[in-house]
């Protein structure tokens, strides 16, 4: 195999092929990305046997044929070169030489035949969200997901797609996150799906200048499709939590308050809440009161102008689930509602925004 490409797309190209590349040493193979030339296409390809990707970038094809390199290794070669045209050339068996301009680097390579097939995967239902739009609902719903492997249906995050309205899911059981949002175009099929955390935060990522991304479903796998590039999953197999139940329908107190505000001040006030210790929030009227006290540290308390209705309460949260909550939201104001200080705490933005961010209570002493 030899191919000539632009140094900025090969880089890109080994950029996204790299997140599907295995830290696992036992298997050398999965560390390496498969090229293959063919016609005027260079295909790239990684898995670490439960996410695959494909991508392709034009290049001018000189010898066509399969080598696999080694994936992070190339990757940082190639990002170092000059911008300039980049030859690969492995028509010997064993290593391939890598040249740009006086630059030339000689890397060892792995058969071609050792490497994993690509999963063809046929999906019985697709459907097509804008990027920005998935981006933007990702961003919002991604910190709720479990970083827990004992519970693997929390490390996912639920993905619902009916006519044109497409629902994000995420929980850890100590917070919960729902972003619902109106889609420009009704789609065809209803999808209901768990999407691994880790596949749904990269593929927005990945898909950068991309229009839009195709999710296309199948009985244990999931298909991403934008650009040039196919990003195949695993689906988690198992039952959601039924969210709807944890939200609660009533509430004694509410408090609404500038986003931005908000924020700053948990910043301030969370920089006490060493050691796990608390975040506590006091609504008196008009007045949000936060402290934070850590046992031989020292204590912080601020006050801020809010709107209140109800009654007068006292809650206590994480300070770095709430700060995750009020990040989320992108309105100037934000509204908590609260029940007891024993029941969990629902914060919203004020405005057409549908999200939706309910935090477990930390129990006061």
């Amino acid at each position: 195999m030899k191919i000539s490409v632009a140094r900025g797309e090969l880089a890109e190209a080994l950029s996204i092929a790299g997140k599907g590349l295995s830290s696992r040493t036992t298997l050398p193979i999965l560390s390496g990305i498969l090229l293959s030339a063919s016609g005027d296409e260079l295909t790239l390809q990684s898995t670490d046997l439960e996410v695959s990707i494909r991508d392709v970038v034009k290049a001018n094809v000189k010898k066509e044929g399969q080598t696999v390199v080694p994936g992070r290794l190339v990757t940082d070669i190639v990002r170092s070169l000059p911008e300039a045209a980049v030859t690969v050339d492995a028509t010997a068996h064993d290593h391939a030489v890598i040249t740009c301009g006086h630059s030339s680097f000689t890397v060892r390579t792995l058969s071609p035949d050792d490497f994993p097939k690509f999963p063809e995967v046929k999906t019985e239902k697709k459907a097509s969200i804008p990027t920005e739009t998935l981006v933007s609902v990702v961003r919002q719903v991604s910190k709720a997901v479990s970083r827990d492997e004992t519970r693997p249906i929390l490390t996912g995050m639920l993905t619902s797609i009916e006519g044109d309205t497409l629902r994000m899911v995420a929980t850890d059981s100590y917070r919960l996150a729902v972003r619902e949002v109106t889609l420009a175009s009704a789609q065809s099929e209803a999808i209901e799906v768990v999407v691994p955390g880790k596949a749904m935060e990269e593929v927005p990522k990945l898909a950068g200048d991309a229009e839009s991304v195709t999710i296309g479903v199948s009985e244990n796998q999931i298909v991403f499709e934008f650009g040039g590039t196919v990003y195949v999953s695993r689906r988690i197999e198992g039952n959601f939590p039924n969210y709807r139940q944890l939200i609660p329908k009533e509430k004694e107190t509410l408090v609404t308050v500038d986003r931005e505000e908000l924020l700053e001040a948990v910043k301030r006030v969370s920089l006490l809440a060493q050691h796990n210790a608390p975040l506590r929030l006091k609504v008196t009227e008009s007045t949000l009161t936060l402290s934070a006290q850590t046992a031989d540290v020292g204590e912080a308390t601020e006050d801020l102008m809010v709107q209140t209705e109800g009654k007068d309460v006292e809650i206590a949260f994480n300070h770095a689930f709430l700060l995750d909550g009020v990040g989320a939201a992108t309105s100037e104001q934000v509204v908590l509602e609260i029940l007891s200080p024993l029941k969990p705490g629902v914060l919203r933005p004020v405005g057409n925004e549908e999200l939706t961010y309910l935090l477990m209570p930390v129990r006061l002493g």
